[in-house]
């Protein structure tokens, strides 16, 4: 037998080629660059501590507050979730790195084949001998082993631009997950303050309805000596039951809260240690708010929509590579024979090499829709980043802000409640020797109770804004 030699090349005529690069007129470019320059009050800032910075361990210093934090990281379900997402983003580079390198296969077959009589084929194959005197079989027996290879050469880097961008969206989805710990942090550490808040405020409620139930026996005293009336009596024991519904409403809201923090937490039901105690002296962080780079540095969002971003733009250099001629080179090489026992001999041997340079002519329609919608992506990418840094610098100037004011009205809410406080002992006081109206009691009380509550809530909004810009400063991930 003769050694089987299978040369093959293939490829379009150069004039035909010519005009396909003549004629592929790309749509225009449509590429947007983001506008990142900060205004001058914020470049003048020569702050150059950054809280952000700091690990949420050194941030925090409640020992209860970081266990709930350390549990979360390692058991919040959505966390887990988004960290298979970054296992497939990674995959992804593979698969787009796999795809401009050569693809080789092994291939091993075997098949019968029966040409009918009345063929051209069939009339060859029974006229044909093997060797003198030896006919062709039938059926014929077709055994083949091989290896086969075929690779498409990235002239114009479509396939090296979507690795790339596979590369940049996995730096993205890396990104997003420290955007989640960041909010998971201060979702934990504000549904923590706020429990602490609940705590005391139920802690308030108690301490009055003994003040309330104190002043009630003395109204009754009073009406049994004829010196008020019943009416005195009932509105006292309206208010003791009005501020003791009130527990309830306030032990519900706790578990409430208790179980929003086992859900971050990754947990069932069951309380959460703290201790309520250091809540009122439980003082802000100081905060430096760093350099505006250190902003755009730090804070993971504005990080992932900038790989988005990158991501998009490389897209759009290999949607725009589609236009262009691709060239593949495809190769093969094996043994084939009608029967086994020839399969491994020298004339047996089979190869082939083939070239391939194909380009779109007609009806590109297909290709002009997958740019220019590469092309919208991408201008919608850079929208995204800026809105996302302009949000960042909004956040940090709203809680800057926000701390400052709160500090301002915490010291007057203070003062407030010192005052009723006072004011309480007083109506008491006159209450008894018959010199205030009963409901001068009542009203002196419920206000006492309202400013301490509104002082509680005034705490618990300054220990959130200590918490919600330690997250706009893209804290909490580190």
């Amino acid at each position: 037998m003769k050694t089987t030699k299978n040369w093959k090349y293939s490829c379009i005529a150069g004039t035909l080629i010519l005009l396909s690069v003549a004629g592929c007129k790309t749509p225009g470019l449509a590429e947007k660059n983001a506008n990142t320059k900060v205004p001058e009050q914020y470049t003048a800032v020569q702050d150059t501590v950054n809280s952000g910075k700091m690990s949420w361990k050194t941030y925090f210093k409640d020992a209860n507050l970081q266990a709930l934090i350390d549990e979360a990281l390692k058991n919040n379900q959505e966390l887990n979730i988004t960290m298979q997402e970054i296992e497939i983003s990674k995959n992804e580079i593979k698969a787009r790195k796999g795809e401009y390198l050569p693809f080789v296969n092994a291939k091993a077959g075997a098949a019968v084949d029966k040409k009918a009589r009345y063929t051209n084929i069939g009339a060859m194959e029974a006229t044909t001998e093997i060797r003198p005197g030896e006919e062709m079989p039938e059926p014929l027996n077709d055994f083949n082993l091989g290896l086969y290879a075929n690779w498409e050469l990235d002239i114009w880097k479509k396939l090296r631009n979507a690795k790339k961008s596979a590369v940049s969206r996995y730096l993205s989805s890396v990104e997003g997950k420290n955007f989640m710990v960041t909010n998971l942090v201060s979702e934990i550490a504000n549904s923590y303050y706020e429990l602490l808040a609940l705590d005391n405020q139920l802690e308030i409620v108690n301490q009055n309805i003994a003040i309330q139930s104190n002043a009630l026996e003395i109204v009754k005293w009073q009406k049994d000596a004829a010196r008020t009336t019943e009416l005195a009596v009932k509105k006292f024991e309206a208010e003791v039951f009005k501020t003791k519904s009130l527990q309830f409403d306030i032990q519900q809201q706790i578990v409430e809260t208790e179980n929003r923090i086992n859900f971050l937490v990754g947990r069932f039901p069951q309380p959460v240690e703290r201790n309520s105690g250091t809540f009122t002296e439980s003082l802000p962080n100081v905060v430096h708010t760093g350099l505006p780079s250190d902003l755009l540095a730090n804070r993971p969002d504005i990080k992932q929509a900038e790989y988005e971003l990158a991501a998009t733009k490389l897209d759009v250099k290999s949607a725009k590579a589609r236009f262009y001629p691709s060239v593949g080179i495809s190769a093969g090489i094996g043994y084939q024979a009608f029967n086994p026992e020839y399969l491994f001999k020298p004339k047996s041997l089979l190869y082939s090499l083939a070239g391939d340079l194909m380009a779109p002519l007609i009806n590109r329609n297909a290709i002009k829709a997958s740019y220019n919608t590469a092309n919208a992506k991408q201008i919608q990418a850079a929208y995204n980043y800026e809105q996302t840094i302009l949000k960042a610098y909004i956040e940090v100037s709203n809680q800057v802000s926000k701390i400052s004011n709160l500090e301002k009205s915490y010291a007057l809410r203070s003062q407030q409640v010192e005052a009723l406080n006072n004011s309480v002992n007083i109506s008491n006081d006159l209450f008894r020797s018959a010199r205030a109206d009963y409901m001068e009691v009542l009203l002196t009380q419920r206000d006492a109770l309202e400013s301490k509550f509104d002082l509680v809530e005034t705490k618990m909004q300054q220990l959130n804004a200590m918490v919600n810009i330690y997250r706009a400063l893209g804290g909490g991930w580190q």
